[in-house]
């Protein structure tokens, strides 16, 4: 089995940073895409990034420019560094992983991200 762990979530005040990471474990020969979704309340959940294994990415049009994944495929880690974070980005974020040789995607967690303004 694999497991997805995120952490770095917390309460930062607008114009602040963040910086998540998502980490793998389990039985993983090798991770195809990669990629961070969140949801707030009463919303539904919505891609954030997305990154393949070869490093393509590509991101929600909200966070373009001050948002950034990254992958580690040695680490098997993903990360989202979070520049000039606004209040409409708090949500709960979640990270997904496509992996080689299983039918699923699987999923963390989640943490929690809140921005005050």
């Amino acid at each position: 089995q694999v497991q997805l762990v995120e952490s770095g979530g917390g309460l930062v005040q607008a114009g602040g940073s963040l910086r998540l990471s998502c980490a793998a474990s389990g039985t993983i020969v090798s991770i195809n895409s990669m990629g961070w979704y969140r949801q707030a309340p009463g919303k539904q959940r919505e891609l954030v990034a997305t990154v393949t294994s070869r490093g393509r990415t590509n991101y929600a049009d909200s966070v373009k420019g001050r948002f950034t994944i990254s992958r580690d495929n040695a680490k098997n880690t993903l990360y989202l560094q979070m520049n000039s974070l606004k209040p409409e980005d708090t949500a709960v974020y979640y990270c997904n992983a496509d992996l080689e040789y299983y039918t699923r995607i699987y999923w963390g967690q989640g943490t929690q991200v809140t921005v005050s303004s």
